[in-house]
């Protein structure tokens, strides 16, 4: 094999070519802060109360499932299926945010 400046067992390209995108990348904080603003709606007009609770329990208070279906009174499938429906309304809600 022949050892030219970059091949694979080279980081050296993988560095610069990181460098080179941090150099030409956007600021994104507007939008990151817009996307953060957005969520904080949705998750307050688009979900029931139920969602919201469980979300936050789950997200917010990283707890297990099982530890968030124990404290509603609800079983863990109950909690997995609350957490996949809200997330899709939500990223529904946020599709067109950016």
């Amino acid at each position: 094999m022949q050892n030219t400046p970059y091949n694979r067992r080279n980081n050296e390209f993988a560095g610069d070519m990181a460098a080179y995108m941090r150099s030409i990348a956007q600021d994104n904080d507007e939008m990151i802060a817009r996307l953060k603003r957005n969520l904080r709606i949705a998750r307050r007009e688009e979900l029931t109360s139920r969602q919201a609770e469980v979300l936050r329990l789950y997200y917010d208070e990283a707890m297990t499932m099982e530890e968030v279906g124990q404290a509603l009174g609800i079983s863990k499938s109950t909690v997995s299926r609350t957490v996949t429906r809200a997330t899709t309304r939500l990223k529904r809600c946020l599709r067109y945010s950016l």
